[in-house]
């Protein structure tokens, strides 16, 4: 059904199944390598901003040690992420806690580690970080609506309507915290590049007003991430995207572009994983079904959380691919006893008529959002595990 060479060269195909052949099923192989390469692209694309890594889309330590080294600056959701990267010797200054819910008493954790830069998107959480964090920086989040273009939209649970910004933004200097600039994310895996546009346009005119009534002058925008990995969807290439963003900012804001932060996860470390599942069983729900179930030992509760309502669909290839094999249509499924447990049914996948039991699945760009999600031990099954390739860890 996919074309595994779309995704994967030969050469990193073969040093994969060399580097797996041992390995105990499900797992994941993640490519340090390919990270880093796409690091590189990253920053050479944006070279006016800064990068900070959304540590939640792949916490390995490989991996961080990498983009540590290469210079990266780190995106953290939780107490538990800042202890994991401190290890690496990366100072605060790179560092923004960037979760809108936390506890009065994280936010001191954070400050007492020497973090001063802080995102909010109400009065509660902002008098808290007054307290916790006093004379901090504080960028605010902003609503985006993006349900119908993301592959994993991010709405409504994080950010404020624009009016409600402004209102914080002139309480946060009351308060004696530093207004410093609007964030947004427009959505994980977002191929309407035009959501960016609306979404700068959103923060220029709270620049402007800001400045003009209440005498605050911003300097950053932090436009979260939503850049793509190679799924089955089409998506633009990188260079599309930073030229188009580009454009968008300096349309609204001419030669005087504020500081940019990126915060990446998905298009950083997703083309870099493999996740291998092995079939447990094929079946059919009666004599004339058209479709078969293929049961695999991986499933939505051990890494493959992001299949829920299909939403991401990943490439799947087999080790009984080949030309002119038969395919037929297919319902895969995970391995535990919850009903919900089933990845794909409505998208209609199809694979090689005579898979079996034994048979491997690979699911490609498995490297972002799979073991992180992971439960710790649904109906007892073990986390996934995650193997590293590369790098020098």
């Amino acid at each position: 059904m996919f074309n595994r060479s779309d995704y994967v060269s030969d050469k990193e195909w073969s040093r994969f199944l060399e580097f797996s052949k041992d390995l105990e099923t499900p797992n994941i192989v993640v490519n340090v390598d390919k990270i880093k390469a796409n690091f590189i692209k990253l920053r050479d694309s944006f070279p006016y901003a800064r990068i900070f890594y959304a540590m939640k889309a792949n916490p390995g330590e490989p991996v961080l040690k990498m983009l540590a080294e290469n210079g990266s600056n780190f995106d953290i959701a939780s107490r538990y992420e800042l202890d994991q990267i401190l290890k690496f010797d990366v100072s605060p200054d790179r560092l923004s806690y960037g979760n809108t819910i936390k506890k009065a008493k994280d936010i001191k954790y954070f400050y007492d580690k020497g973090v001063r830069m802080f995102a909010t998107d109400s009065k509660d959480d902002l008098k808290a970080i007054a307290e916790n964090a006093p004379g901090s920086r504080i960028y605010v989040r902003i609503l985006v609506e993006n349900s119908v273009t993301a592959d994993w939209p991010l709405s409504r649970k994080f950010g404020c309507h624009p009016d409600m910004a402004y209102d914080l933004l002139v309480l946060a200097r009351e308060l004696g915290l530093s207004p410093y600039g609007i964030s947004f994310h427009v959505g994980s895996q977002q191929r309407d590049i035009g959501q960016w546009n609306d979404a700068i346009a959103k923060a220029k005119y709270l620049f402007t007003s800001l400045e003009e009534e209440e005498g605050i002058r911003l300097t950053m925008i932090n436009m979260g991430g939503g850049f793509p990995a190679s799924y089955i969807d089409p998506t633009n290439d990188l260079s599309v995207y930073a030229a188009e963003i580009t454009r968008y900012l300096r349309d609204d804001f001419g030669d005087d572009i504020p500081e940019i932060i990126l915060e990446p996860g998905r298009s950083l470390v997703g083309d870099s994983g493999i996740l291998t599942s092995e079939v447990i069983l094929t079946s059919r729900k009666n004599n004339t079904a058209l479709a078969r179930w293929v049961y695999v030992d991986a499933g939505k509760f051990n890494g493959l959380i992001e299949t829920l309502d299909e939403s991401i669909k990943y490439p799947v290839v087999t080790t009984k691919d080949a030309a002119g094999e038969k395919e037929g249509e297919v319902i895969i499924a995970g391995p535990t006893c919850d009903s919900m447990d089933i990845m794909y049914e409505n998208a209609k996948y199809k694979l090689p008529i005579s898979l079996k039991a034994g048979d491997r699945l690979y699911w490609l760009s498995a490297g972002a959002y799979t073991s992180t999600y992971a439960s710790v031990g649904f109906n007892g099954f073990p986390p996934i595990k995650t193997y590293f390739m590369g790098g020098e860890f």
